[in-house]
């Protein structure tokens, strides 16, 4: 069986936003893409910057509350039920727990065919780009690099560090050609 669910996780700057935009390019059927920071710009203003939410500390380090992890298992739940009722789902995500954050999403997805996609970038570079972007605290890109890949175990991984996004993203896709049955 195909995957339905891609999920993309690495640290902030990573690069994949952009891979899970060429996949939607390359692969042949109609996928959607929703991540992290898709929900939280779907946040209510009080969640965003408060204990009870989420919080971005000047160095970087982000922080989230009770009521966001809250909203936030209902939001994986949410995907994988999208996926049941048959969209096809790349999720951009960022594992802060690492294992503790996959065994979250393995539970949301639990009953779905699932490839779990490890994108790597080295902190310096990854660095650079989040200091390009402008829209991040200076310090995530460099702080989650590494943590968000502890314990995490992947069917396939990619570095962008070297790479281009389209490059991942065909890697990606021959694997899930060739490495998990075909697409049709």
């Amino acid at each position: 069986m195909a995957p339905q669910i891609i999920v993309l996780n690495g640290g902030s700057s990573s690069g994949k936003s952009e891979i899970a935009r060429c996949l939607q390019t390359l692969l042949p059927e109609p996928w959607l893409t929703l991540g992290v920071d898709t929900f939280i710009d779907v946040l209510p203003a009080s969640l965003r910057n408060s204990a009870a939410g989420i919080e971005f500390g000047s160095d970087g380090q982000v922080t989230t509350g009770a009521e966001f992890r809250q909203l936030d298992v209902a939001w994986s739940h949410g995907i994988g039920a999208m996926a049941r009722a048959g969209a096809r789902v790349i999720v951009d995500e960022v594992f802060l727990g690492g294992a503790t954050s996959q065994g979250r999403w393995r539970s949301a997805l639990q009953g779905l065919e699932v490839l779990w996609v490890g994108v790597h970038c080295e902190p310096e570079v990854a660095q650079g780009r989040e200091a390009a972007r402008g829209d991040r605290v200076p310090g995530m890109a460099q702080l989650q690099a590494k943590i968000v890949h502890q314990g995490v175990i992947y069917d396939l991984e990619v570095n962008t560090t070297h790479a281009g996004a389209l490059e991942c993203a065909r890697t990606i896709a021959a694997h899930l050609v060739w490495g998990r049955g075909s697409l049709v």
